[in-house]
């Protein structure tokens, strides 16, 4: 049977969501606490693969064993046994045939910047002294909508067949001191939300125009676009999944 997690991390001391060799992942984690207390060796598929140092407020990622499990007992069991920065909060049974990453209809990424020096928020947010033109942000944010291409944002050298992109919202908010960027999209390539956000920081400080921002992304050069911005801001904060994919009991 197939069975989804529903989870949250915080990111700050794992080298991103997926295995890999001398770093720890979150992955590398909920692995070791399935199989120990299922008893079974369990691997698990992420819904995508948050890079180091960044948050998820809601992950998931699916797993086969071939039992049926208790739910409730499983949930307490792994946060009793997981670290305090990794948190279960649901365990359901899946159709046999859905997948965490592919079945995933649309990804929603916040990004927070703090524009007055805050001693309690800097491990969670990009800390700028500077006053940015938000405005001229949102107006630049229009123009990802006009594109499906966004590989002048895509890290180099990574594995992807297409470098298309629906994004269905972008968007500034502002509250107080802090900015959050809102970012809705069907996927997202490596690296491109912080690097939409390092051009829009540019386009904030009027180092960039906003118009310009076309050509860039027309340009489908990395180089052309704006810095990365750090991982601590980031977080995935939501996965919409077709409702036919959870078995119902």
């Amino acid at each position: 049977m197939r069975y989804f997690l529903e989870l949250s991390y915080n990111g700050k001391a794992y080298h991103g969501w997926q295995n890999q060799p001398n770093a720890v992942s979150v992955q590398e984690a909920l692995e070791k606490a399935l199989t120990l207390l299922l008893k079974a060796k369990i691997a698990i598929v992420g819904a995508g693969r948050t890079d180091a140092g960044v948050h998820a407020k809601q992950m998931y990622a699916h797993f086969d064993f071939e039992d049926n499990i208790n739910f409730e007992e499983l949930i307490y069991k792994l946060n009793s046994f997981l670290p305090k920065d990794i948190a279960i909060h649901d365990v359901f049974e899946v159709q046999k045939d859905a997948h965490a990453r592919f079945d995933a209809l649309s990804r929603t990424y916040h990004y927070n910047i703090s524009i007055s020096k805050n001693v309690f928020d800097y491990d969670f947010s990009y800390q700028i002294q500077k006053r940015l033109d938000v405005d001229a942000m949102n107006e630049a944010c229009k123009t990802l909508f006009k594109y499906k291409d966004f590989q002048c944002f895509s890290k180099s050298n990574t594995d992807v067949k297409t470098y298309n992109c629906d994004i269905k919202e972008a968007f500034w908010k502002v509250n107080n001191d802090k900015l959050t960027f809102i970012i809705t999209a069907d996927r997202f390539l490596r690296n491109m939300v912080r690097a939409i956000v390092g051009t829009m920081v540019n386009i904030g400080l009027g180092k960039i125009k906003p118009n310009e921002l076309h050509n860039i992304i027309k340009s489908k050069n990395r180089g052309n676009a704006g810095f990365s911005v750090p991982a601590n801001g980031l977080y995935l904060v939501d996965i919409k999944y077709p409702e036919s994919i959870r078995v119902r009991s």
